[in-house]
C-alpha cells in the first residue's frame, strides 16, 4: 500500500491485502462508489456544502471513470475510453463545472462517410448538397421548407408520410444511407430487429448548421477531463481509494450495508453498473459494449472532421482524431480511434 498526492489530492493506492479490513470505515459520513461524473460532482458537493467525511471507491488506477483522458505513447492526449465532449443548454452544469476547469472553444461536427461522400451529420441541407446533384437538391430544399419551415428537425416517419412522392423518397435516402447499416453495427441487430420507434426519430435537421450538437454550451476542458477532476475530488473532506474493487469489501444483508463485515449505516452512493451491485445473481443487463481501436498515424492531420461516420461500408462505426477534439499544436503525428 502507498500514498500517491496528485494535484494535491491524497490517493491511496494499495496491493490486494489486509489494508481494507483495518479501515475504520466510520471515520467517514458517507462512502461514494465510482469517480466518473456522478461519483465526483456528488463527492464534492457533500464534502464542501453538506461539511461531510467522504470516501470514494474507484475500482480503476486513475479517476474521472470513462470521460477518462491521458497522453498516449505518442504524448497525443486521448479519451481513453472513447471521445467525449462536452455540451449542455444549462448555465449552471456551465458554471459548476466551469470552477475546475477553464475550456477550450470546440463545437463537435461529425461527417458522414456516404460511400466515399463526406455529408454532415444530422443530415441537414448542406447534406443535401453533397447527397444530389444542385437542381434537384434545390428542388427538395424548397418542398421541405415549404411543407415544414426552417430549422425545424424532422423525422423519417413524417417524411415518409408525407403524399409528395420526392419527400417520401428522400426519407427512404436517409434510411437506408445514413441509419440503418450503421445502426446495425452500433447494435449488433438486423434492420428488422431495430425498433421502428426509433427508426421513426432519426431527424433531418431543415437548417445548415453543421454542429452535432446545437447546445447553448460546448467545449474540452482545457489542461483535459483527468485535470478536471482532479481539481474536484481536491477537497480536505474527500479522500479517494484507488484500484479497489467495491464489490471485495461491500455486501448487503437484509436490506443492512457492510463494509468489510462491518454495518454501516450512513449514506452509500453507488454510480456503478446495477447488475455488478447485486453479483450479477439476476443476469447480466444488455448494456451496449464498444471496442476502440486506437492508432497513431505518421501525418500531422488524418481527416477534416472530429469524427467521420462510416455508414454504409467498413466494419467499425467511425473514426475520431483527437487532436480535432483538444486543440493539441503535435507536428507528423495524429492519434485516431476506430
Amino acid at each position: 500500500m502507498y500514498f500517491a498526492h496528485e494535484n494535491g489530492i491524497m490517493f491511496t493506492m494499495y496491493g490486494k491485502g489486509a489494508y481494507l479490513s483495518r479501515m475504520n470505515w466510520n471515520d467517514y459520513d458517507c462512502l461514494i462508489i465510482g469517480s466518473g461524473f456522478a461519483g465526483a460532482v456528488a463527492a464534492r458537493e457533500l464534502a464542501e456544502r453538506g461539511n461531510r467525511k467522504v470516501l470514494v471507491l474507484e475500482r480503476r488506477n486513475h479517476t474521472g471513470g470513462n470521460a477518462y483522458d491521458c497522453p498516449d505513447e505518442s504524448g497525443i492526449l486521448i479519451h481513453r475510453y472513447g471521445p467525449h465532449i462536452f455540451h449542455t443548454n444549462t448555465k449552471r452544469v456551465f458554471d459548476y463545472l466551469s470552477r475546475f476547469t477553464e475550456w477550450r472553444v470546440y463545437e463537435h461536427k461529425v461527417a458522414g462517410n456516404v460511400h466515399g461522400q463526406l455529408m454532415p451529420i444530422p443530415f441537414n441541407l448542406h447534406s443535401l448538397y453533397k447527397a444530389f446533384a444542385s437542381d434537384k437538391a434545390a428542388l427538395l430544399e424548397q418542398k421541405l421548407l415549404a411543407s415544414y419551415g426552417a430549422g425545424r428537425k424532422v423525422t423519417i416517419l413524417e417524411l415518409k408520410e408525407n403524399p409528395d412522392p420526392d419527400l417520401s423518397a428522400l426519407a427512404e435516402y436517409v434510411y437506408e444511407n445514413i441509419f440503418v447499416y450503421y445502426t446495425q453495427k452500433q447494435w449488433g441487430v438486423k434492420p428488422e430487429e431495430i425498433d421502428p420507434l426509433v427508426t421513426a426519430r432519426v431527424p433531418i435537421v431543415l437548417s445548415r448548421d453543421d454542429r452535432y450538437f446545437q447546445d447553448v454550451y460546448q467545449g474540452i476542458p482545457r489542461n483535459g477531463y483527468a485535470a478536471l477532476f482532479h481539481r474536484m475530488l481536491d477537497h480536505p473532506n474527500i479522500r479517494v481509494l484507488l484500484n479497489t474493487e467495491a464489490g471485495s469489501v461491500l455486501h448487503f444483508e437484509n436490506n443492512t450495508v457492510f463494509l468489510s463485515g462491518t454495518h454501516f449505516p450512513k449514506p452509500v452512493i453507488y454510480t456503478g453498473a446495477a447488475d455488478e451491485l447485486f453479483g450479477c445473481r439476476f443476469g447480466r443487463l444488455p448494456y451496449r459494449t464498444l471496442d476502440f481501436q486506437f492508432e497513431t498515424q505518421n501525418v500531422t492531420w488524418y481527416q477534416a472532421y472530429g469524427t467521420v461516420n462510416y455508414t454504409v461500408d467498413r466494419p467499425y462505426t467511425r473514426i475520431t482524431e483527437f487532436k480535432r477534439l483538444t486543440g493539441q499544436n503535435l507536428e507528423g503525428k495524429t492519434t485516431i480511434a476506430k
